[in-house]
């Protein structure tokens, strides 16, 4: 953190006066001690302690400050570092306070120059002038000072010879006038502050940024003078935020604020309002006055020593709606070829005009960019207004180049024309994602931009060319009031194709974020425009999209229909890419009713589809609804494979949705096979994702799954909040199959903390649910359920009826890990009846199938048991290799079934060892 230089209002060259009696004596000015010579008449005098005051509101910097000290103790032939930076980035108060730190070091001289390339009134001083003061300054005759400048270098680094001598060069032009001045012998060190960069061999280049937030309220405050609580806390930092990090303006703010809180008036949040609403640069000034100190000022200097075509494009990236940008955008905004734009840009970086981003891209400091759009106003309407035109076209082109690599199903709206402006060669879906993330928040500018200024057309393309990358990335609450924007830009020019396309957009979103009904009426609207419009293709996406919100909403039956109809006009069209989309959702809801064989046959139609047609993220689609298949049916290996395909895939893609769904996926068949602590980390990990995104459905699922985690490590109390925020976000998505899911684990987790009054009404409701919707592998959890509540309540007949019901279903529907479980509780059920041999038949098949599919629960399950059963048939030693090797696979998982089958097992152990 840096304090201001000080400076005194009127900016003069400083004099040299004294006499033979008098001493040295050399005036201050702007803070800085500028040295010039003298008339050569003047007497010798003898000044080498020459620097400013410190700083005494100096704060922070300490990285630097400490770079900038350790350069003293440097063994070379002399130390030169160049503070380079901005305009009011505060160069001159940091060199200023290292000096006065360093002063002991230097015994011999502590010299403070001012070189004046941006000193208002003052031409930058000739190194020749400057090399007579110091030979002047420190001892000379005038009388013998050479007349030229080679001469007068070597003179001044004879006279450094020996000696140990800070010199401070501040406000450097550059390697021509830094040369001659510079000290030849060990020693001594040389700071230089400069606005561009200083190409001197020798020199170590410090780039000193603007500061940040905390440090930013810091230094204003010890300008104030006070101490700010409470809301006034708030608002200084809302004043100091828009000063943007730059010290001279944080500096002249604060001599304001300090001025404004010794007299009565406005408070400051008024005041703080005020600033809000006013230009910052005419704020942002000591006083009123020609030659104060303010922000413009400092500006000025550096943009009046600009070559035209450099001052031109400096003004133009003002006007810029975006934060940074690159050589293409521009090469638009001027009209100049891109090999001349890219060295502008070069220049004014050197001149520490923009700030490099990496990549060729460029940002304006906050202040600069006012600065530039004030200095703008001066060119003719005329000039502004079609330089950004010929930049929104640059973006409009570009970004529905980019979108065409994009996998989306309908484009209706159509495509800018052909333009002769230079652009990125975008040959794939990897580059033009990320051309499109790296323009995203210049893309949005401009979508502002075009909608605050009435551009209808403008807001309609741009939002149609961002669709893609917004439905993958979100936020969707920001895309769904784009596609606002752009319906109601539409309907006002009367573009019905346009319109079409954006209700179809707006409804996709809404499906997302899980607003089902207003999602189907904007798709009811969108397939009525494209079948007037006779447009099949946004028709056939428009049924494609009702069937998914049929599908979300558990009307599998209308879904199937809807996709039918969709998958028919694709093909009648040639629309291999919408055949596969209709395929792969038909698959999903043969998933969901539990047709495995049927709903694997669909996706793998569906993947060869897409790989025919080299669409990587249909692919991933099937792969990851294929990997959920397995999983259904116990294959966890091949299950597990398929889930990581997939996510590589995604991954590559840059698609955040996708990566969520495989990390929940993944997590799931992580619980199933007892990695508890691997299965928590993956769902975290797709839960994050999905709140960044705004998903909330994804969020109702994966906080579904982590309150399963916890009933099954006994952690109740966490296992029924979690199940109950998913309760009610299914409740408020209309998720009937996601309700029913929830109710179901918070059936168990009744169930199993013993109340089971409240445990059977939950199933019920689950029960009923999942009957209505067709969902028989639910069905099927439910009835084994409610089996183990009659179980516990002693209804054995009633327990074995609902355990044969689910059995039956799950082998029906292949679901072999839901068998194993069910086989276990009815291996328990016989044993309580004692049909002890029966018991043990059903535990070995239970405990086959659990090695089989991978699932170390159910292995345990069926290990206990078998044990617990041998035990009752009298051969309780037989029972203690089983129930050690239960004992030991639920000490892993760390579940609460540890405790009570360690506990048996001591004490079989204990009885064996007294026989």
């Amino acid at each position: 953190m840096t304090g201001p230089a000080p400076e005194p209002a009127a900016p003069r060259r400083a004099s040299m006066k004294a006499t033979a009696s008098e001493g040295s004596s050399i005036t201050q000015v702007l803070g800085d001690q500028h040295i010039h010579p003298p008339p050569p008449r003047a007497p010798s005098v003898v000044a080498v302690r020459t620097l400013p005051r410190d700083v005494a509101a100096f704060t922070g910097r300490a990285d630097e400050v400490e770079r900038l000290l350790a350069a003293a103790g440097q063994q070379r032939v002399v130390a030169i570092h160049a503070v380079e930076g901005m305009p009011g980035v505060g160069k001159t108060a940091l060199v200023t306070h290292v000096a006065h730190r360093l002063a002991d070091r230097f015994p011999d001289g502590q010299l403070f120059v001012g070189l004046h390339a941006h000193t208002p009134g003052l031409a930058a001083a000739d190194p020749a002038e400057v090399l007579y003061g110091l030979l002047v300054g420190t001892g000379m005759q005038p009388g013998q000072v050479p007349t030229g400048l080679d001469e007068r270098a070597r003179w001044w680094r004879d006279r450094m010879a020996g000696k140990r001598v800070l010199l401070v060069l501040d406000d450097a032009a550059g390697h021509g006038q830094i040369e001659p001045l510079l000290p030849g012998a060990p020693g001594c060190l040389v700071l230089i502050t400069s606005r561009r960069p200083i190409d001197l061999d020798d020199a170590d280049p410090l780039l000193l940024g603007v500061l940040a937030d905390e440090e930013a309220i810091a230094l204003f405050t010890r300008l104030t003078r006070h101490t700010f609580t409470g809301e006034q806390a708030g608002q200084v930092a809302e004043l100091v935020g828009r000063c943007a990090g730059l010290p001279l303006a944080i500096a002249l703010l604060a001599g304001k604020v300090r001025r404004h809180l010794r007299r009565p008036g406005p408070g400051l949040a008024e005041l703080a309002a005020r600033f809000a609403e006013a230009d910052r640069l005419t704020q942002l000034t000591a006083g009123g006055r020609p030659g104060d100190r303010a922000v413009t000022v400092s500006f000025d200097m550096s943009y009046r020593d600009l070559p035209p075509d450099r001052q031109r494009l400096f003004r133009l990236l003002g006007l810029h709606p975006g934060p940074d940008i690159d050589a293409y955008a521009a090469a638009a905004l001027t009209a100049a070829p891109l090999a001349h734009t890219r060295d502008l840009l070069e220049a004014l970086r050197e001149e520490y005009l923009l700030q490099p981003l990496g990549a060729g891209r460029y940002r304006m400091h906050d202040l600069l960019r006012d600065y530039a759009r004030t200095l703008a106003t001066h060119d003719s309407a005329t000039d502004r207004d079609t330089a950004l035109d010929r930049l929104l076209d640059y973006y409009t082109h570009s970004a529905h180049t980019a979108d065409r690599h994009l996998p989306r199903s309908l484009r209706s709206v159509s495509a800018p024309a052909a333009s002769t402006m230079a652009g990125p060669d975008l040959r794939d879906h990897a580059e033009a994602l990320v051309w499109m993330r790296t323009e995203r928040a210049n893309l949005l500018a401009c979508i502002d931009h075009a909608t605050t200024h009435q551009l209808h057309d403008r807001t309609i393309t741009l939002t149609a060319a961002l669709a893609g990358v917004l439905h993958q990335d979100g936020p969707w609450s920001l895309a769904s009031a784009l596609h606002q924007n752009a319906i109601a830009a539409a309907r006002h020019t009367h573009n019905h194709l346009s319109l079409a396309n954006a209700l179809n957009e707006l409804g996709r979103v809404r499906t997302l974020v899980g607003d089902y009904a207003q999602a189907a009426d904007l798709q009811e609207q969108a397939r009525a425009l494209c079948r007037d419009l006779g447009d099949r293709r946004g028709e056939a996406t428009a049924l494609n999209d009702l069937g998914r919100i049929c599908y979300m909403t558990d009307d599998y039956a209308q879904a199937s229909a809807l996709f039918d109809q969709a998958r028919a006009l694709c093909r009648d069209l040639g629309d291999r890419r919408g055949e596969a989309t209709a395929l792969n959702d038909l698959g999903r809801i043969r998933t969901q009713t539990g047709d495995y064989a049927q709903a694997t046959d669909l996706q793998e139609q569906a993947r060869a589809l897409y790989r025919d047609l080299g669409n990587r993220g249909g692919e991933a689609n099937t792969l990851n609804d294929l990997g959920r298949i397995r999983t259904q049916t116990g294959d966890y290996a091949q299950a597990t494979d398929l889930q990581e395909q997939a996510r590589a895939l995604y991954r590559d893609l840059g698609n955040r949705l996708g990566e969520a769904n495989t990390l929940n996926d993944l997590g799931r068949i992580r619980f199933v096979t007892g990695d508890y602590a691997r299965a928590t980390d993956l769902l975290g990990q797709a839960l994050v994702l999905y709140r960044d995104l705004g998903n909330r459905l994804g969020e109702a699922n994966a906080l579904w799954d982590l309150g399963r985690i916890r009933t099954a490590t006994g952690d109740y109390a966490q296992a029924t909040g979690l199940q109950e925020q998913a309760l009610t976000l299914y409740r408020d998505l209309g998720d009937r199959n996601g309700e029913a899911n929830a109710l179901w684990d918070l059936g168990r987790i009744r169930t199993a903390t013993g109340d089971y009054a409240q445990a059977t009404g939950l199933q019920e409701q689950a029960l009923a649910l999942y009957r209505d919707l067709g969902n028989r592998n639910g069905e099927a959890c439910t009835l084994h359920e409610l089996g183990r509540i009659r179980t516990l309540t002693g209804e054995h007949p009633q327990a074995s009826g609902l355990f044969e019901r689910a059995l039956m279903v799950f082998q029906e529907v292949d679901d072999r890990q839901g068998e194993t479980e069910t086989l276990c509780s009815m291996g328990e059920l016989l044993r309580e009846t004692a049909a002890l041999d029966q018991a043990r038949a059903v535990y070995e098949q239970a405990l086959g199938l659990a090695r089989q599919i991978g699932s170390p629960l159910d292995e345990a399950h069926a290990l206990e048991g078998t044990a617990r059963t041998i035990a009752r048939a009298g051969e309780e030693a037989a029972a203690i290799g089983p129930l050690r090797e239960a004992v030991g696979i639920y000490e892993r998982l760390g579940v609460p079934e540890a405790a009570s089958a360690a506990a048996y097992l001591a004490e079989l152990e204990a009885r064996h060892s007294a026989h």
